[in-house]
């Protein structure tokens, strides 16, 4: 019998399930972003070349995006450091891998001699394609709510800091500088980055600080942009307006840290009962079997 159907259609599953695994892992944000922005290149007025992906993924976005059911969510791959090519073309490329996954894992059931009517594959395709395509999507968006906690828990750190240099009599920019300045994590990169282009171009940082919120839906961010608005004018209140977002924030913080922990909790009570239920059931098989065989 020859084996490499059989050896394809497993090959085949296999990298469909490494695909789908890979996309529920929870990577940090990317990098790239950050040091692009903060970096001497983001001065040029080049336009930074893309790779074969992005390519493809772009030409597949512009034949597709008017289909119903494709949506690219913009902010939440800025802020991962993704492009929007990439993320069609994995979506596209997951689809036809459940498309043919159904169809090479009958292989080895027709070499069997084992017929199976055409439309079993032919609909199980279409459903674990439809899986597949959608997979992308809860991916980035369950990767973007994460790392806009992480960004959360840097900004609660950056408040205490910005609080302490302005109580220091540092003016509102230096303030927000130095303390962006003394974070390496990629939140603070984002914040040097954006009060480094406010300098550039003459803004006040406030206002950059809000452009950077609107552009990755940050609205813990916009809370400190809306405090800094008035710094100019009474620095005291503005000491304490920034201690007090940063107890709230704090609070609220741990608050979503609870939840998500008595979430945890809850969905281990089900495993546990049913481990439970079995080993009652293997402890009263023996007596069950006696039972019927008298």
């Amino acid at each position: 019998m020859n084996l490499f159907p059989v050896v394809l259609a497993g090959g085949t599953v296999g990298a469909g399930v490494a695909l789908f695994v890979r996309e529920l892992l929870q990577p940090h944000p990317a990098l790239a972003a950050a040091l692009q922005r903060t970096g001497p290149a983001s001065l040029s007025m080049s336009v930074p070349e893309l790779d074969r992906e992005e390519v493809w993924g772009r030409w597949l976005l512009a034949h597709l995006e008017h289909l119903p059911g494709v949506r690219i969510p913009a902010k939440n791959l800025a802020l991962l450091g993704q492009g929007p090519g990439q993320f069609m073309l994995k979506k596209i490329s997951l689809a036809a891998l459940g498309l043919l996954c159904p169809v090479l894992a009958s292989v080895p059931w027709i070499i069997a001699g084992v017929g199976l009517p055409f439309y079993v594959p032919a609909a199980a395709g279409l459903a674990i394609a439809a899986l597949l395509f959608i997979t992308p999507d809860l991916a980035v968006r369950d990767q973007a709510k994460r790392a806009r906690e992480e960004f959360a828990h840097a900004l609660s750190a950056y408040l205490d800091l910005v609080a302490l240099k302005r109580a220091a009599d540092a003016g509102p920019a230096q303030a927000l500088e130095k303390a962006a300045a003394v974070g390496r994590g990629w939140p603070f990169l984002y914040l040097q980055g954006a009060l480094r282009r406010a300098r550039l171009e003459k803004i006040p940082p406030y206002q950059a600080l809000s452009e950077l919120a609107d552009e990755y839906e940050l609205p813990v961010l916009m809370d400190v942009a809306d405090i800094m608005r008035g710094s100019a004018t009474d620095g005291a209140a503005v000491y304490k307006a920034l201690r007090a977002r940063t107890a709230a924030l704090n609070t609220e913080l741990l608050a979503n840290q609870a939840a998500e922990a008595n979430a945890a909790s809850e969905q281990m009570t089900a495993p546990g009962a049913l481990l439970a239920v079995l080993v009652m059931l293997l402890m009263a098989f023996p007596a069950v079997i006696r039972m019927l065989t008298v």
